[in-house]
């Protein structure tokens, strides 16, 4: 996770836990002139409009006084989804069996884009199934990890 990322997950969780939501992740996406803040919160009976506003106004009120960005920027706020992006070493943990794409910064395997199976987690080492073999991945290889939905 880039170091922007982990200091708004530091700044963020224990306002976003006192409201009484989990922090799943953040993402900070450059788009030029105008960035995106995507706050990701959960909570186990789900997350309504509401839910968000809320959070929003809070995470928008510490931004403001924290000042870590020098750009402007749009805060969102949002449910991870279905297909829930992945952040950290328990989240992909807790997605074992399940189906994930994941976008690498350096190949493995040649390749930066890799789906299949979550087979293991130790540690920062991810174990992917793709096409009938594991391939090993440090998590701080991921750039992006999402969960594929099952419809």
């Amino acid at each position: 996770m880039a170091t922007l990322e982990s200091r708004l997950v530091e700044m963020l969780a224990v306002p976003v836990e006192a409201l009484g939501f989990q922090l799943w992740g953040i993402e900070y996406v450059q788009a030029g002139k105008h960035s995106i803040v995507r706050v990701f919160i959960d909570h186990e009976n789900g997350i309504n409009i509401e839910d968000c506003a809320e959070v929003s106004r809070q995470v928008s009120a510490v931004l403001d006084v924290e000042d870590p960005i020098s750009t402007e920027f749009t805060l969102e706020v949002s449910s991870p989804g279905v297909d829930r992006p992945l952040f950290n070493a328990q989240q992909y943990a807790a997605y074992i069996g399940e189906d994930a794409k994941v976008q690498l910064t350096m190949p493995v395997a040649g390749s930066r884009n890799l789906k299949g199976a979550i087979s293991k987690v130790e540690g920062q080492m991810l174990t992917i199934k793709v096409d009938g073999k594991d391939l090993v991945v440090a998590l701080d290889n991921i750039r992006k990890g999402n969960i594929i939905a099952k419809f």
